[in-house]
C-alpha cells in the first residue's frame, strides 16, 4: 500500500492527553526528528465534555522548533449521527482553525452515526440480524461523514471505514456513487483524507477511488507511542 506522496509526514498522533496515549507531546516531536519527518499534526481525542484543549495546544505550541519539521495540531471526535453531529464542545468546533484554536477537527467513525446517536458495533449487529440492510449503514455512515465535513471548521477524515470490520462489512461494500459523493464534499471542503496505518484504512480501492477524484491524502500512524511515529509498514509498503 503506497499513497502519494511518500510518507514522510504523520499526520494523526496522540499524546498523554488522550486517555490511551503514552507519550507526551515531547517525546513525539523528538521520535518525528528521528523519524526524519517534515510534518507531524499532533492529535488528540476530544468529547463534548472536555476541557484540556487550550493545555493541549500551549504545551504543543511551547515546544521547541526543529528545523523542516512542521508542527500541526489536530483534536479528534466521533460523529454522532447521521445528521452529521461532532462529539465536541461547541466553542471548540468554533475555534478550529481559527488563532488559538486546533489546526483541524479529525473525525472519526468510532460508532456508526445513526439516526438516533451513535450506534456500537454490537447494535449495529443486532440490527443487521433483525432485517436492517447493510447497505443502509454504509449509507447512513458516508453521508453522516459528509454532513460533518461541511458543518464543522476545517476537517481531516481519520481513519475512513475502520468501522466496517467491527460490523461485518468491508470496503468492497461501499459502492462507487457514495465514495465519488465523499470525495467530491472533501475536495470542496479542503478535507484531506488520511491513508491510516494502525487500521489499514482505506484500502488501495478507495484510496485510489479518491485520489483520482482529487482527494489530498495524507498519511498517518495514529501512534499512541512515540516508538509508533513516523513509522509505516503498511502504508509505505
Amino acid at each position: 500500500m503506497r499513497i502519494p506522496p511518500a510518507p514522510d509526514e504523520d499526520h494523526h498522533v496522540h499524546s498523554t492527553f488522550s486517555d490511551d496515549g503514552t507519550s507526551t507531546p515531547a517525546e513525539n516531536l523528538a521520535a518525528a526528528d528521528r523519524a526524519g519527518l517534515r510534518v507531524i499534526r499532533m492529535v488528540d481525542h476530544v468529547r463534548v465534555t472536555t476541557t484540556y484543549v487550550p493545555e493541549f495546544l500551549a504545551a504543543v505550541r511551547a515546544l521547541p522548533r526543529i528545523e523542516g519539521l512542521t508542527v500541526l495540531t489536530g483534536v479528534e471526535a466521533k460523529i454522532l449521527d447521521v445528521d452529521g453531529s461532532v462529539d465536541a464542545p461547541p466553542e471548540l468546533l468554533a475555534s478550529v482553525g481559527e488563532p488559538g484554536g486546533p489546526d483541524r477537527i479529525l473525525l472519526a467513525d468510532h460508532q456508526v452515526p445513526g439516526p438516533d446517536g451513535p450506534w456500537s458495533p454490537r447494535a449495529t449487529l443486532e440490527r443487521i440480524v433483525e432485517g436492517l440492510d447493510p447497505a443502509d449503514v454504509i449509507e447512513m455512515l458516508v453521508t453522516a461523514t459528509i454532513r460533518a465535513i461541511q458543518s464543522v471548521g476545517p476537517a481531516q477524515l481519520a481513519h475512513p471505514f475502520s468501522i466496517l470490520h467491527k460490523i461485518g462489512l468491508t470496503e468492497d461494500d461501499v459502492p462507487d456513487q457514495l465514495l465519488d459523493a465523499l470525495a467530491d464534499a472533501a475536495v470542496a471542503t479542503g478535507t484531506p483524507v488520511e491513508v491510516n496505518e494502525k487500521w489499514r484504512c482505506p484500502g488501495p480501492r478507495i484510496t485510489e477511488h479518491l485520489r483520482r477524484r482529487g482527494v489530498l491524502l495524507v498519511a498517518s500512524t495514529d501512534a499512541h507511542v512515540a516508538s509508533d511515529v513516523g513509522v509505516y509498514a503498511w502504508v509505505g509498503a
